[in-house]
């Protein structure tokens, strides 16, 4: 039992739920981490040791590295690419370019993940670049393999499916790559509490929206440093509910896949502050199909985009704030499975860690 476990009455219904609703525990935990780290991240970032960076997991994570990478571009302004563990190992020349010296970002709940051992292996070898790492667990193969991690025990989970470990990895990735400009390190302070209060304030919401059997399918639109967690939560939708879902880009939307919005169809828009305008302008054009949009952004929304909105009211820069999207499409997720009678903490056909043998 770790330590969020231990604070928490057990009066969930279960440990999926506990682990959703206690997360901003763990945020704080991963902040607390990240300042502890604070010199040798800082180091890091400084050091003219590679020219780009590589981030790398398996399904959650490998979402995860999606929204890490284009962070660390444009925080660093250093070349990032986001790509499975599988495909680093296996293709290394279509990831990493002849002359280059690359850093490896290596995340992983269990930090037990085979793809991504072997992978960071033969990065070592190859490229001999420094590692670092994100996960939960500080006895881990892959917190071995690195020269600089970041564990977070508090985003332990007993669920399979990742929830509280995704957003705590997640909130430590971009703490440690906010600490490029300190001040925003500091501003995120405040996340634990923001996250509480957005789960107290709109719980109702998700689980209203979870549990409406008019939804046949779910859409998640999300752009720019919002498409991984997009694609994530696609991925909860599916895992928990065994629901039709999927992740797009906003503007790739329009390309194809709008032909199948209806009055049975939920789309659910991770808007951001930069391309905001064309976000709502198809946001819109859903509704006009006789689509229901569900908006999580940082101020109010025009009601002709929205149906249904989730309002941060954060005062983060959008570099920072990424964590607060995630807890109530998490409930919308689990409600979902709910009702499709499905059991959260026993997905179909998963384990909480993919561990392959020696042949494969």
């Amino acid at each position: 039992m770790n330590n969020t476990e231990q604070l928490v009455p057990d009066h969930y219904e279960t440990h999926t739920l506990r682990e959703i609703l206690t997360q901003p525990l763990a945020w704080q935990a991963a902040l607390d981490v990240v300042a502890a780290n604070q010199e040798a991240i800082q180091v890091l970032w400084k050091s003219k040791d590679y020219t780009d960076i590589v981030v790398t997991g398996c399904g959650s994570t490998h979402y995860l590295s999606q929204a890490v990478a284009p962070l660390l571009q444009r925080q660093l302004g250093i070349r990032a690419r986001p790509v499975p563990a599988s495909e680093l190992l296996l293709f290394p020349e279509t990831v990493i370019a002849p002359g280059s010296h690359p850093l490896l970002f290596t995340i992983s709940r269990s930090g037990q993940t085979t793809e991504t051992i072997r992978a960071t292996r033969m990065f070592e070898q190859r490229y001999g670049g420094p590692v670092i790492t994100i996960g939960c667990y500080p006895e881990a193969e892959l917190v071995a393999l690195s020269d600089l991690a970041l564990v977070i025990p508090e985003g332990q989970e007993q669920s399979v499916v990742q929830t509280r470990s995704f957003s705590a990895m997640l909130l430590a990735a971009q703490a440690a790559i906010a600490l490029a400009h300190n001040a925003h390190f500091q501003a995120m302070r405040n996340l634990p509490e923001l996250g509480k209060r957005l789960i107290d304030a709109y719980h109702d919401l998700a689980k209203q929206l979870g549990s409406d059997a008019q939804f046949e399918r779910f859409y998640f639109l999300g752009s720019g440093l919002q498409y991984g967690l997009a694609s994530e939560l696609n991925l909860k939708m599916k895992e928990m509910s065994l629901s039709v879902s999927e992740a797009f880009h906003f503007m790739e939307f329009r390309h194809g896949p709008m032909s199948m919005v209806n009055e049975h169809t939920l789309v659910v828009g991770l808007l951001s502050d930069t391309a905001s305008a064309h976000e709502l302008a198809v946001l819109r054009e859903m509704r006009a199909l006789g689509g229901r949009t569900l908006v999580l952004s940082e101020d109010h929304v025009p009601t002709e985009a929205a149906d249904f909105q989730i309002n941060f009211s954060s005062g983060l820069a959008e570099n920072n704030r990424a964590v607060l999207y995630l807890p109530l499409l998490q409930l919308l997720g689990y409600y979902r499975a709910r009702i499709n009678g499905q059991h959260p903490d026993h997905p179909h056909n998963l384990t909480a860690v993919i561990v392959l043998d020696a042949e494969r």
